[in-house]
């Protein structure tokens, strides 16, 4: 048999070793959904065992734009007849693949299924997966497969929640079109600033919460090139989360760690000079302090109070023994506050008014990403939540500017609303 390539990117392996029966990715244009979906089919009509193999889109139309040309890509070698007419493509050993439409739902009755993949599935016909494919499963015990980019929160929603919340035999994944490494970050800025904020957030971004978040404005947040030449201080705030052991000594972190160097002007506003985030390990995120210690010299700096702090205190104070340079470390405390409260208690007035400002670079996207879907559980709110934390450290009285004898009067002097 002529061998075919079926190469995966590193997310596509990662779905493809998880055991899970109903698998649901959310995800962005161009991220490679529809190659790795072209994969498990191609993969289940060569396995030699009983059932079909079915892949159904929004349409029987849209499905032959999808996928035909795409299988003729990955495994024209292998195909042995094919017809464009039922859409059915037969492979080397007699596995068959049949694209379908959920518009002509009673196309779709009468198999008996080992594999299914429902590309697009926030904009399939409504209750089509439930009344007709999902039975037709049932005797191979076969599997499926629901890849779109979202319209919403629809079925497709509600299938991810599936996985999301822990539902026996079910796995979510949420990717962006950042997670194909062969796509050019910088068509994807392009497409960033030539289309309306919560199209690109949906289409790229894959946000269920695309029409914009209920607290935040992103596209009224200010900028600037060089920060002001005024009176203030710097101060930086680091927000950890776990870490956990590998091999050996090595110990690594399980998710994003976030950085904020801010400079506070004697004023009141916050010039937002730079945001790191990664999964970096624990000499990794003290050698990021320090090297931003050494940039910035600031009067303070923060870290979230908890095991993650107690394991970097260690790397961080071998750093200053051996450099002989010695800075205060604040423990920040969420104060029995919910993240969510505690984010919006100190940065949406800010925003709101003015008295946030971030200086212009590359991880702008990542934090207007995180406040245009706040509060989400599918974004991560790193950027937002070691953001919030200079509120902790930097306590100066609040001015927006304004009089308080407008309609608009802040609760809080220093949040501002």
């Amino acid at each position: 048999m002529a061998e075919v390539n079926l190469s995966l990117l590193p997310w596509q392996e990662e779905v493809h070793n998880n055991p899970a029966r109903f698998k649901v990715i959310a995800a962005g244009r161009r991220c490679g959904k529809t190659h790795y979906a072209a994969v498990t089919l191609i993969l289940a009509a060569l396995d030699g065992n009983p059932g079909g193999v079915m892949y159904v889109g929004p349409t029987q139309g849209l499905a032959r734009d999808l996928m035909w040309d795409k299988l003729f890509e990955l495994a024209g070698e292998i195909i042995v007849s094919s017809n464009v007419n039922n859409l059915e493509i037969v492979l080397a050993g007699g596995g068959k693949i049949a694209l379908k439409g959920s518009d002509r739902p009673d196309t779709l009755r009468g198999y008996s299924l080992k594999h299914l993949v429902l590309d697009e599935f926030a904009f399939h016909k409504d209750g089509v997966f439930d009344t007709i494919l999902r039975p037709a499963l049932a005797d191979r015990k076969g599997t499926a497969m629901f890849i779109s980019t979202p319209e919403g929160r629809n079925q497709f929603y509600d299938v991810f929640q599936n996985g999301e919340t822990g539902k026996k035999g079910w796995g979510s994944w949420h990717l962006t079109s950042f997670d194909n490494p062969l796509l050019d970050p910088e068509e994807i800025q392009n497409a960033k600033e030539t289309m309306p904020g919560w199209m690109f957030r949906q289409e790229f971004q894959a946000s269920f919460d695309a029409k914009g978040s209920e607290f935040f404005d992103p596209e009224a947040f200010k900028y600037y090139a060089e920060k002001p030449d005024v009176a203030g201080d710097y101060y930086i705030a680091v927000d950890l989360a776990g870490f956990e052991a590998e091999r050996g000594n090595k110990t690594k972190r399980r998710d994003n760690s976030a950085m904020a160097v801010v400079f506070v002007t004697d004023g009141g506003t916050w010039c937002v000079e730079d945001i790191q985030y990664g999964r970096w390990s624990l000499d990794e995120t003290a050698e990021n302090i320090f090297k931003a210690v050494e940039k910035y010299k600031p009067v303070g700096v923060g870290i979230e109070k908890g095991i993650g702090q107690q394991a970097v205190m260690s790397p961080l104070n071998d750093l200053m023994r051996r450099t002989h340079r010695v800075f205060r470390i604040d423990l920040l405390s969420h104060g029995n506050q919910r993240k969510q409260d505690r984010i919006l208690w100190a940065l949406q007035g800010r925003f709101e008014h003015g008295k946030i400002q971030l200086k212009q670079a590359s991880w702008n996207v990542a934090l207007v990403d995180e406040a245009s879907a706040f509060p989400s559980q599918l974004v991560h709110d790193d950027l937002l939540d070691a953001l919030s934390y200079i509120d902790q450290m930097a306590i100066l009285p609040y001015d927006w500017g304004g009089s308080y004898e407008d309609d608009y009067e802040p609760v809080d002097s220093i949040a501002g609303y």
